[in-house]
């Protein structure tokens, strides 16, 4: 399984390149778009007095555990209640998200930091809204002899090719490791199998449940916890939606977070969809996925612990666009703050 670091930064860059030509960047057009969240936070109130607006939101993958929340908020009826009538339609390895955003196919998308700010330095209109994910659930996973990420300097890195441009260089120049080290991840877990000299990077619900299966000792460890920045699973929308929808977005958002507290509570209506759109996903890796959201607290951890579900801050995207521009990924007088605002999920507050 994979989220929305597997939208390759360079095609999505590629696109927005040939787009954009017409698109102009405004800080002070985005003040006013932003600014309109405070009033949308009105909308909040009083839920039920809204008709429904239609609403797509297109994940980063396959349907799978990480998009829970989501699925439990149509699931559950809790959409509904905010007066929003919302289809989902899944991502996958040859879907273009920025690309159908950004040409109105799609309201929102599960989107990932560095997604957005190389959008951002392109020209697109896009921003940030909400934060899923308050860490990005990308680790490494290693045999049994290592006991820390700093414990990989004589192991062969499998990496995939979007882990170039985003984690790759944040591990090199923390740990000192080299390209030397480097050999490519194409999804086949067997090269890890056979080789107790293999390190790769994995997801906690996808690399680690199958090799749990295979009965694999193996240690997992997330990058977050040695300072990688990023969030992961958030809500990006265009800059016009924020200027003309701002109290669909506002219900979008405080809908979509209390779909997420409701998922972890009980993930079966959602999980019910889940394999609906996705026959592929069985009980056992959704219970393990929903098992890994809980123990690593991807939703409720963090921020989000004390300032609700989805919560985001300016220090942590100043973070990760300081780590970004020092390791040549985008250019420093990329405008960040255009990537993000905090506004509707300061009026969200939905408490863990």
């Amino acid at each position: 399984m994979r989220f929305a670091s597997l939208l390759s930064v360079a095609s999505a860059t590629s696109f927005l390149s040939c787009i954009t030509g017409g698109l102009v960047r405004s800080r002070s057009i985005f003040t006013r778009v932003t600014g309109a969240a405070a009033i949308a936070g009105a909308a909040l109130a009083a839920p039920l007095a809204h008709a429904e607006d239609h609403v797509t939101l297109l994940t980063s993958w396959y349907a799978q555990a990480e998009h829970g929340g989501f699925y439990q908020a149509v699931a559950t009826g809790i959409y509904k209640k905010y007066g929003l009538d919302v289809t989902i339609k899944m991502g996958g390895p040859q879907v273009n998200g920025m690309q159908l955003l950004a040409g109105g196919q799609a309201d929102f998308l599960l989107g990932y930091d560095f997604q957005v700010l190389s959008s951002v330095e392109a020209g697109i209109p896009v921003t940030t809204v909400a934060a899923a994910f308050q860490y990005d659930p990308q680790g490494m996973m290693t045999h049994a002899d290592v006991t820390s990420l700093a414990g990989l300097k004589n192991k062969t890195i499998l990496v995939a090719g979007s882990g170039r441009t985003t984690w790759w260089p944040w591990l090199k120049a923390k740990y000192g490791y080299t390209e030397a080290q480097a050999r490519p991840y194409t999804f086949n877990l067997q090269p890890f199998f056979a080789d107790p000299n293999v390190a790769m990077q994995a997801y906690p619900s996808s690399e680690t449940f199958q090799a749990e299966q295979a009965h694999a000792n193996a240690h997992f460890f997330l990058f977050a916890d040695d300072g990688y920045p990023p969030y992961n699973s958030t809500i990006v929308t265009m800059r016009d939606t924020l200027k003309n929808k701002p109290d669909v977005v506002a219900r979008f958002v405080k809908a979509s977070m209390e779909g997420w507290k409701s998922y972890l509570n009980d993930p079966a209506p959602a999980n019910a969809l889940i394999k609906k759109d996705n026959p592929q996903m069985s009980d056992a890796q959704l219970a393990y996925g929903v098992a890994q959201l809980k123990k690593l607290k991807l939703v409720t951890g963090g921020d989000a612990a004390k300032d609700g579900i989805g919560t985001m801050t300016d220090a942590r995207w100043q973070k990760t666009f300081d780590y970004m521009v020092g390791a040549r990924l985008l250019k420093p007088t990329t405008d960040y703050h255009a990537a993000y605002t905090l506004q509707y999920i300061q009026n969200a507050k939905v408490m863990p």
